[in-house]
């Protein structure tokens, strides 16, 4: 086809000119004559014609010749797969672009659904934004067209772009140890999108090495939950040689090693042996899951900080086994620092966490605030926690950027109004560096953690105990209570009864607990209460925070728990999110979770 600028250069000058006719009266032998010369010209002009044809017909093959060299069949600034995986290219300058590009789909939480943390969708928070999105899965309002957290394209994005590089990579002559290492990099973060699909979705189509194009039957099923698991299981091991043993300098800080694959199997292997996808409780699951958390354990390479408040604001710790790198930043502060600041200090207090969440935490003795002999006084109620609850929660009273929070009904923190602020009484604090004494937000190491090894021991102590190894799971609480700074007490046994007290159900509950408390804001309890199917009793009812007033005269705080929110959880479809709408609507062959 020919370009427009050709079009009219070579059809304008090839166009024949009309010739203008002169009128006169004539003979009849005169009209004979012309009559024939008439016919003759026509006769010329046929033949003309047919040439001027032929000419137009080798000048339209001249000018699509020539507009080959400018026509642009794709934008010329984008980088196709022959640039970035170049048999040319030593260096493999866009092929770790592409590979960096892969990284990229990671888990990074934070403030991600809409400004706001997941577990502002679970008991632990609430956004302090009224009629936020993330009241989608405390409200019964999730659906095939409304979820906040729906991830089906972006993950079916990663899977397909680490498909291409590891299709494409060979070509690329660059050091072979390294191609090695990249090839096991992708094949990791592939594996990673379908376990983050799969907890969200249960089963999806398994779609292996293949990269789709539109001329492939894309009407494909899902594969089962068990398909899927295995899949995820058996790239975690073949990969398993194939990554580097660990991490020496900051140049690779963030990329995945051996240590990230062996986790990940622990935590597939956890959640497969959970009640939601282990309801007869078949104890070669737990088997599985033990095996896995205790195969990272004796890898040796892992062990928890002696700071627990630290491991959030530092890039590299032996705790952290891999975490989503950011550059320096102070926009968790910003998100979610108490609202009564000015100029650059003041924060948005996004995150309301809940009464319950404050509850848990037991006192720095680890008795739990309901035991008698645990000294919670409820008209102090913020005094000797555990320490893991200041490094958690803001409260009213405590110290931050030179003065006191006031989370009291009219403080600096909850003025009233129509600002965003705690619905709760409280906002989070997690993963924020000390500024308690400080005049500026500065910014800090704000990497979001995928997996740390205090983890590992809660995976490890869970499947010891449902196998009735309740000695085993005691030491690992014990560990982790030891770190956060709990006093030991005279039996050692850091707030726990001894281990031949309890029994399974018992410890199961203080394992739950622990996790809780250790893992908040890290995006484990919103799915945690999803595979021990508990989210029906616990999102069911109110969810409540603290109203705090303040004496005029005497400046004594009361305390009251009062209810905020009422929250729903449907347990006969929410144990699983509904597929994408437009997915099913293109994909017949796709069927949508039950009772959605």
């Amino acid at each position: 086809m020919l370009c427009e600028r050709h079009q009219s250069r070579h059809l304008g000058f090839l166009r024949p000119l009309r010739p203008r006719v002169r009128r006169r009266f004539i003979s009849c032998a005169e009209n004979d004559e012309r009559r024939h010369q008439h016919q003759t010209v026509n006769n010329k002009q046929k033949v003309m014609k047919k040439i001027l044809q032929i000419g137009l017909g080798a000048a339209m093959l001249f000018a699509v010749a020539s507009c080959r060299k400018t026509y642009e069949d794709e934008p010329l600034d984008r980088l196709t797969d022959d640039y970035i995986y170049d048999e040319m290219d030593k260096n493999a300058t866009y092929a770790k672009l592409a590979l960096d590009n892969i990284y990229s789909f990671l888990p990074n939480g934070f403030n991600r659904i809409s400004g706001a943390v997941l577990e502002a969708g679970s008991d632990d928070a609430m956004s302090s934004t009224p009629g936020h999105a993330t009241e989608t899965f405390t409200n019964g309002r999730l659906s095939p067209t409304n979820n906040p957290d729906n991830n089906w394209a972006r993950s079916y994005q990663c899977i397909r772009r680490a498909n291409v590089f590891l299709s494409k990579i060979d070509v690329v002559p660059t050091d072979e140890q390294q191609k090695i290492y990249w090839k096991a990099e992708a094949r990791f973060i592939r594996a990673i999108s379908y376990f983050e699909l799969m907890k969200r979705f249960g089963g999806v189509p398994l779609l292996g090495d293949r990269v789709l194009t539109i001329n492939d039957d894309l009407r494909i099923p899902r594969n089962s939950f068990d398909q899927c698991m295995a899949y995820v299981i058996g790239e975690c091991d073949a990969i398993l040689p194939l990554l580097r043993t660990d991490i020496a300098t900051g140049g690779d800080w963030g990329r995945i090693t051996k240590g990230a694959a062996m986790a990940l199997k622990s935590r597939m292997l956890l959640y497969a042996a959970s009640p939601w996808q282990n309801p007869s409780n078949n104890p070669e699951k737990w088997v599985a899951a033990r095996a896995a958390a205790d195969s990272v354990i004796k890898y040796g390479k892992f062990s928890l900080n002696s700071n627990y408040a630290n491991v959030f604001t530092t890039r590299s710790l032996p705790e952290i086994i891999l975490a989503f790198q950011r550059g320096v930043t102070n926009d968790v502060e910003l998100n979610n620092g108490p609202v009564g600041y000015t100029g650059s200090l003041l924060g948005k207090g996004a995150t309301s966490p809940t009464q319950e969440l404050a509850d848990a935490f037991p006192m720095i003795n680890g008795q739990p605030i309901t035991s008698a002999t645990s000294t919670y006084n409820p008209a102090d109620p913020y005094k000797n926690r555990d320490p893991r609850f200041y490094a958690t929660l803001f409260h009213n009273g405590m110290r931050w950027l030179k003065r006191n929070v006031e989370t009291f009904e009219g403080g600096l923190d909850k003025p009233g109004g129509t600002i965003p602020q705690t619905q709760t009484g409280y906002y989070m604090r997690k993963f924020m560096a000390n500024h308690t004494e400080g005049t500026a937000y500065s910014t800090q190491t704000h990497n979001f953690i995928i997996f740390r090894y205090a983890e590992i021991l809660l995976n490890y102590a869970e499947a010891s105990n449902e196998l009735g190894d309740v000695t085993n799971a005691h030491k690992q609480l014990v560990a982790l209570r030891k770190r956060a700074g709990i006093t030991a007490g005279a039996d050692g046994n850091y707030g726990l009864k001894a281990p031949a007290l309890y029994s399974v159900t018992e410890m199961r509950d203080a394992i739950r607990l622990e996790r809780r408390i250790e893992m908040a804001f890290e995006e484990q309890r919103f799915w945690d209460i999803r595979r021990w199917k508990t989210a029906e009793q616990v999102l069911n009812g109110q969810l409540n925070g603290m109203k705090i007033t303040r004496n005029a005269t005497t400046g004594v705080f009361t305390y009251t728990k009062v209810p905020v929110k009422t929250v729903s959880f449907n347990a006969s479809r929410m144990y699983l999110y509904p597929i994408p709408y437009d997915e099913v609507i293109k994909n017949d062959a796709l069927t949508q979770n039950p009772n959605w």
